[in-house]
């Protein structure tokens, strides 16, 4: 009898998902006994083969979390070695707990956060953060996540990222069921010690059809957050009218402090102009400068050099608030800035502060 020829090869089914992944959003994934993860540039994600793994390690979640770090980036990394991190010093472990935050939050939109779990060093750091890992949100290794979060809604990353997730949670739930004690499926190995037996169902969606949360306070609410106008509609929403009384989304945000912020007179904003009227003309003419046919305050750097602070603090002094040393005298383009309103929003996602 002639032997068999086979005409298929079996890949396990998040290895396929998670390495075409990768491939539309523009990487070769490599395996090799030489490293556990690397990127030598030129697209390539170089990682262990499976004999060089760890029995908790998924092909599928080292490809994520290589992605996260594309994201946290940008897309100028993708051909850099390493994504330009130094992983020889501790210059860059910031960068590296902002992709571990990412990672947590991508994850936890889809239950897979304990699931999609890192296996490196920095475990030990990823299983601290706190149930929304995104917060608080002056905290800079959050704003670079929160970039990068918003990032994976854009080309290439999207929808690719976002179609590997769901297609993770698909499998991985379905694979739960038969991992709970009472549908064991294997003898010698209990439940509770399968990866899939750490797979969480995912939020569910909130009404206005943002991401729900899972891990919102009873008092976080449309009614407490600060994207809630006073009549009742959600700029997050594009503009949906939301009921005070419903659950906070991922997106809430409480109110806002400018002290604790300071996004407008940022790198958000890059001019602010002077009118005719205004008073710091006269009592503060060292400040202003002509730009054009325009009169403006004169920039520090990427900030308005009216401002003052926002150091972030440390263990021995607490955070600086961000001051105006001509508040009284602002501009009328500063006074009539509105807290909380569609400028403010902006001024906070381009600085990486808000979702």
């Amino acid at each position: 009898m002639p032997s068999r020829v086979p005409t298929h090869k079996y890949t396990d089914p998040l290895d396929h998902v998670w390495v075409t992944a990768a491939r539309r959003i523009g990487f070769r994934v490599e395996r090799t006994r030489d490293a556990y993860a690397a990127t030598p540039g030129g697209r390539v994600l170089l990682l262990g083969d499976p004999a060089s793994l760890d029995a908790d390690d998924s092909l599928a979640q080292m490809i994520l979390h290589e992605l996260c770090h594309s994201l946290v980036e940008g897309e100028a990394s993708f051909d850099v070695r390493d994504w330009g991190l130094d992983n020889e010093t501790e210059r860059d472990v910031p960068r590296e707990e902002a992709c571990l935050r990412l990672q947590a939050a991508l994850t936890a939109r889809h239950g897979l956060r304990r699931f999609f779990a890192p296996t490196t060093d920095f475990r030990a750091f990823y299983d601290a953060l706190a149930e929304d890992p995104l917060s608080p949100r002056n905290d800079p290794t959050i704003t670079m996540a929160v970039l990068g979060f918003r990032r994976a809604d854009k080309a290439p990353w999207a929808p690719h990222l976002r179609d590997a997730l769901e297609a993770t949670a698909a499998i991985a739930l379905r694979a739960h069921a038969f991992t709970s004690p009472e549908n064991g499926t294997r003898d010698d190995a209990p439940a509770e010690q399968d990866l899939y037996s750490v797979v969480d169902a995912p939020p569910r969606r909130h009404p206005t059809g943002l991401p729900g949360s899972a891990h919102r306070a009873p008092s976080e609410t449309c009614g407490t957050c600060t994207w809630r106008t006073a009549r009742g509609r959600c700029r997050q929403a594009d503009g949906a009218r939301v009921d005070a009384a419903l659950p906070a989304c991922e997106r809430f945000e409480p109110e806002l402090d400018c002290r604790d912020c300071g996004a407008c007179c940022r790198a958000a904003y890059d001019t602010v102009q002077v009118g005719a009227r205004d008073p710091v003309r006269k009592k503060h003419p060292e400040l202003v400068v002509v730009r054009g046919p325009f009169l403006e305050i004169a920039r520090r750097g990427d900030r308005c050099s009216a401002l003052f602070g926002g150091e972030p603090g440390d263990a021995d002094a607490p955070p600086v608030p961000f001051t105006c040393s001509i508040y009284e005298d602002r501009p009328k383009s500063c006074r009539d800035f509105e807290r909380s309103g569609e400028h403010c929003l902006t001024a906070r996602r381009r600085l990486g502060l808000t979702l």
